[in-house]
């Protein structure tokens, strides 16, 4: 039963009244609803998105929306309102199918000040303004009392036709923003800037603070998100960014077919997958494939960027995009990129459009302590774009300047002609140290060392002091049996392209640990990683 008097708590704002005896209380509202029904069961739903916006939501309430309906509006869930991690606010669908909101020229659902809320089985279509100003879901953070606001889920959603999908972001007046986050299962495509976006404030190196933790991304679907050809100052047409995050974990996602319309002019591309000012995050078992880039930089795979730190990129899939499969980048001298690890992934037939890149790329200002191992690279000519066109071709690695403490140890480094590793300088083995690698070409080998040429692994480890260990020659120019050679990688079964076919024939590469390399407790498909284990992504399944 409805108090007798509504809720006008705030001049010129109408709430509907909550029911008397406390609650939790669930709410419906479908198509053939009354406003003036109390809403409070699939007999008696409301009719308006508006009309249940105005309610002020408690721990324990339920928004439901009937499926298959479509509802014009939005919801806002407000500083003062929803719930906990043990009793959250929750909105979602009743009946048969996802209910849609249909956003006039704003965000969806936004959840601002506020935390303690579930979003389930909902999708979000945004309108021609909502393009250009309007979010899918947004969570926001202003307060500045440094509170994270703890708990908001998000699954099985779908949102499309925004500036971006879902935005979790701290103004940069609060130094908090969110912890126990988590995304899962949900779809974010055909959206202007981006499907998943995650910001803070400005990154301070000498004092460095994160605005979100404990962030959790899983079988996310961020594709088709074009990018704004109008911004020519900054990236648009990325996939999944993260930003101003401390403990994430990035698994299962796909990130493919982005960044297609982004500014020509921009300083700054698009990547399917990528994070900056950011510590401790892993990017893990994700798939990036076919991004694009409409200005001369980025469009690649994965990517960890200024001031990321502790972090790791493993047993990920990168195929066919512009710009590198694996980009590590500093362009800022803060001392504050370090401490990552770029293990057991597979890249094939990268920097399609930007040859300047390839398969793995790193680079920087000031960066250091990078290790990069156990990654198979593939990098076909033939497969190329504008590239062929211009008659470059991309390394399967390439290095440039800035890095210190890098450490680059058995994978395989394959192409069809092209470099196997270009560098901008011929780097001493405090800066960069290769050891244990595979390095296979089909037509023709050759390192690009700084300024000189090798066409031979002897010739190369002579005259530039790598691919040794205690006065010994390490690494091979040994044929890793890889399909990939020739055929496409297409999917993410097709990564099987990439595992070596000749079983018991694949190059051994060196035991990590004597190199100072943590292996990890896998490879690419799970196996575990032997004390001697063969180079590449792929180790050998143990047999009884």
């Amino acid at each position: 039963m409805l108090l007798s008097l509504t809720g006008c708590d705030v001049p010129g704002v109408y709430r509907p009244a909550r029911p008397a005896g406390g609650g939790p209380f669930t709410f419906y509202v479908s198509a053939d609803g009354d406003d003036r029904n109390d809403g409070m069961s699939p007999d008696k739903p409301w009719r308006t998105l508006d009309h249940a916006d105005g309610a002020r939501f408690q721990p324990g309430d339920r928004l439901r929306l009937k499926g298959g309906e479509r509802f014009a509006g939005s919801i806002t869930v407000d500083e003062g309102e929803a719930g906990s991690g043990t009793k959250p606010v929750v909105i979602d669908s009743y009946g048969v199918g996802r209910a849609t909101i249909a956003p006039r020229g704003t965000s969806g659902i936004t959840v601002r000040n506020t935390a303690g809320v579930d979003i389930r089985g909902i999708a979000l279509v945004g309108d021609r303004t909502s393009r250009r100003e309007g979010v899918g879901i947004a969570l926001r953070n202003s307060l500045s009392d440094n509170r994270r606001l703890s708990h908001v889920t998000i699954t099985n959603v779908e949102a499309r036709g925004f500036q971006n999908g879902i935005s979790v972001g701290a103004d940069d007046d609060a130094v908090a923003g969110f912890s126990d986050v988590r995304i899962a299962d949900v779809s974010l495509h055909d959206n202007l800037e981006s499907g998943l976006v995650v910001y803070g404030p400005q990154f301070r190196a000498e004092r460095p603070a994160y605005a979100h933790t404990g962030l959790r991304i899983d079988g996310v679907r961020a594709y088709a998100n074009s990018g704004d050809p109008r911004s020519d100052e900054r990236n648009t047409g990325s996939g999944i960014s993260l930003g101003s995050v401390l403990d994430a974990k990035v698994v299962n996602s796909v990130a493919h077919d982005n960044g297609a319309k982004s500014a020509a002019d921009a300083e700054e591309g698009p990547e399917g997958i990528w994070v900056y000012d950011s510590s401790r995050v892993v990017l893990e078992r994700n798939r990036s494939y076919h991004n694009r880039t409409g200005s001369r930089v980025d469009g690649g795979g994965f990517g960890l960027d200024n001031n990321v730190s502790s972090s790791v990129m493993q047993y990920n899939l990168a195929y066919g995009n512009d710009g590198p499969g694996f980009l590590v980048y500093s362009g800022m001298p803060t001392g504050a990129h370090k401490n990552n690890v770029v293990r057991f992934n597979m890249s094939w037939d990268d920097a399609r459009k930007l040859p300047e890149y390839g398969g793995i790329v790193a680079y920087g200002t000031r960066m250091k302590s990078l290790d990069i191992h156990h990654n198979t690279v593939v990098m076909r000519t033939r497969s190329l774009g504008s590239a062929a066109a211009a008659g470059v071709r991309p390394p399967a690695l390439r290095l440039r300047d800035g890095m210190a403490g890098v450490r680059v140890a058995n994978n395989i480094f394959a192409t069809d002609g092209g470099p196997l590793v270009s560098t901008e300088s011929s780097y001493g083995r405090a800066t960069v140290k290769l050891q244990g690698n595979d390095y296979y070409s089909t037509g023709g080998w050759a390192v690009e060392w700084g300024l000189n040429r090798y066409t031979s692994l002897d010739g190369w480890r002579t005259a530039s002091g790598q691919e040794t260990l205690d006065g010994g020659p390490t690494g091979v120019s040994d044929d890793p049996c890889l399909s990939g050679l020739t055929a496409p990688v297409t999917d993410g079964a097709g990564a099987e392209n990439l595992v070596p076919r000749c079983e018991g024939q694949v190059p051994l590469g060196l035991d990590p640990r004597t190199l100072g390399i943590d292996p990890g407790p896998m490879d690419y498909f799970g196996n575990d990683v032997p004390r001697t284990p063969v180079v590449g992504a792929v180790q050998p399944r143990a047999t009884d």
